[in-house]
């Protein structure tokens, strides 16, 4: 299964499924299905079901996830440097949309997996 890493401040949105949007440049092409966010740090696992993946300059990322007003320019880019320092608002990133992770554990993943909502 298709996985990426998340910091362990954002794991706790993974799970609340407040979090269903992640931005990545220059990782691991990841496609719509299940995918796994792995706790840097902890190992922890959370799956959730990826709904669309779009290329997008990282300057038009927030408007296309409808969140234009609390990621201005400034803010996006301050953000996705403390990731990624070379990082421009002109580079292509992928956006990863997916649905809220529904927070019940699965036994047959290692961890604390969580399957998605369905």
């Amino acid at each position: 299964m298709q996985e990426v890493p998340v910091t362990a401040r954002l794991f706790p949105a993974v799970l609340s499924g407040d979090k269903t949007v992640t931005i990545r440049w220059r990782e691991p092409r990841i496609v719509t299905g299940p995918m796994t966010y792995v706790c840097e740090g902890t190992g922890r696992r959370a799956v959730v079901e990826v709904i669309r993946v779009t290329d997008v300059p990282l300057r038009a990322a927030a408007d296309l996830v409808g969140r234009a007003d609390v990621w201005p320019p400034r803010i996006m880019l301050a953000g996705m440097q403390a990731h990624y320092p070379r990082i421009t608002l002109d580079d292509v990133v992928q956006v990863i949309e997916h649905l809220p992770c529904r927070g019940d554990a699965d036994p047959r993943l290692e961890g604390d997996g969580v399957q998605p909502r369905r």
